[in-house]
């Protein structure tokens, strides 16, 4: 690494990550215009200039069971990062969200000297909040999305800055879904039903043919339903290409990413529980928020969760704007139930008016936000 360019090593582990590290970036470059960037990122961080050593996909597991069957291969990646980084220390430690692969790393090279920063709070204030302890001892400021993760974080004495989400500045108030479906070439009629079943090769595997059989079962009782599927990227397509091919009947249009276009095109999303219910909120979208985990990994975590909700618009709320169907409760019978009243809703605009209250509040700086924070952290 050179020694004149200050670096600035990076780690994010799945899309959405990759998102927010692109937009971090940006702010970063503003005020350290000679910085270099490397570690582990996807094709958004990569066309701002980052390094990535590593191909960001081998991070993308969940639950218990998946991290298990990768963990030699986990295990001597993250050595490689603290390798690297103890021998020839960055300006700045960054990881982005992928907390049980991040947090550690950023343990070691804190106690090494290497100022770290985590991005995306981990969700101790729903489940293991005893987690807060290593958090203080892991990072020297955490960039939050969501105003009351930084609360949480100030009440545990954690240097913390509150950011925003680059989409709530990116995605426009109000969406012009018209337009959406002119680009891809889809009708007015019958409805669109946007579906979304996750990123990672798990979560498709779960929740992709549970989906399918639910758009199945609202078609053939409408008379017709156009279904657009986003996928997150070349593994994704053509993993649910393969299970498409069970499902002839459908009037489906599969897409490689375009998943801004996806959801501003449809009447409804039905999504697995993640970022995506924050972006089908900053559509002000109707939507139904599903997620299963394996048996033995929600028998292990389930004991744990504190909190009544599991989506960003309704934690952000404080009560239940959408539905959510989680894990036993995501059957296809309660799936096709929900799904036809987010299609046929008579309360949409109130729907809206809540959402597009919650969409300014996210829409600041965040790029530059989070950089200054960071600038301000490397100056002291």
């Amino acid at each position: 690494m050179s020694s004149n360019r200050p670096v600035f090593a990076m780690i994010a582990g799945e899309t959405s990550g990759d998102l927010l590290g692109a937009d971090l970036i940006c702010g970063l470059k503003k005020i350290f215009p000679d910085a270099v960037f490397e570690g582990i990122g996807g094709p958004k961080m990569q066309a701002e200039g980052l390094h990535s050593l590593f191909d960001m996909e081998r991070l993308s597991v969940m639950g218990l069971i998946e991290p298990l069957k990768r963990l030699p291969e986990l295990l001597r990646i993250r050595r490689a990062i603290v390798g690297r980084y103890r021998s020839a220390p960055p300006r700045v430690f960054i990881g982005i969200d992928s907390p049980d692969f991040n947090t550690n790393i950023e343990l070691k090279l804190r106690r090494s000297g290497v100022k770290t920063v985590h991005y995306v709070s981990p969700s101790v204030w729903a489940w293991r909040q005893g987690r807060i302890k290593t958090i203080k001892k892991a990072v020297d400021l955490m960039l939050t999305l969501l105003p009351f993760e930084a609360d949480f974080y100030k009440q545990h004495e954690v240097p913390v800055c509150f950011v925003g989400h680059p989409l709530a500045s990116q995605i426009p108030l109000h969406p012009d879904a018209l337009s959406a479906k002119r680009t891809l070439g889809l009708d007015a009629h019958p409805p669109i039903l946007c579906v979304m079943p996750g990123s990672r090769a798990g979560e498709v595997k779960l929740l992709a043919e549970l989906f399918l059989t639910v758009a199945e079962q609202i078609g053939n009782s409408l008379g017709g339903l156009q279904i657009v599927i986003p996928a997150a990227n070349h593994a994704r397509y053509d993993q649910l290409k393969e299970i498409l091919s069970r499902y002839e009947g459908l009037n489906v249009r599969l897409l490689l990413q375009q998943s801004h276009l996806a959801m501003e095109s449809a009447d409804a999303i039905l999504l697995a529980s993640g970022t995506t219910a924050l972006e089908a909120m900053l559509f002000k979208k109707p939507m139904v928020v599903s997620y299963r985990l394996g048996a033995l990994t929600y028998a292990l975590v389930s004991p744990f969760i504190k909190t009544p909700f599991v989506s960003i618009p309704n934690l952000l709320a404080g009560e239940m704007l959408v539905p959510e169907l989680i894990q036993n409760d995501a059957t296809v019978e309660a799936l096709v139930a929900a799904v036809n009243d987010a299609l046929n809703s008579d309360k949409k605009q109130d729907l809206i008016a809540r959402f597009d209250s919650i969409h300014e509040s996210l829409a600041i700086d965040s790029g530059t936000i989070g950089a200054e924070a960071i600038a301000k952290l490397l100056a002291s």
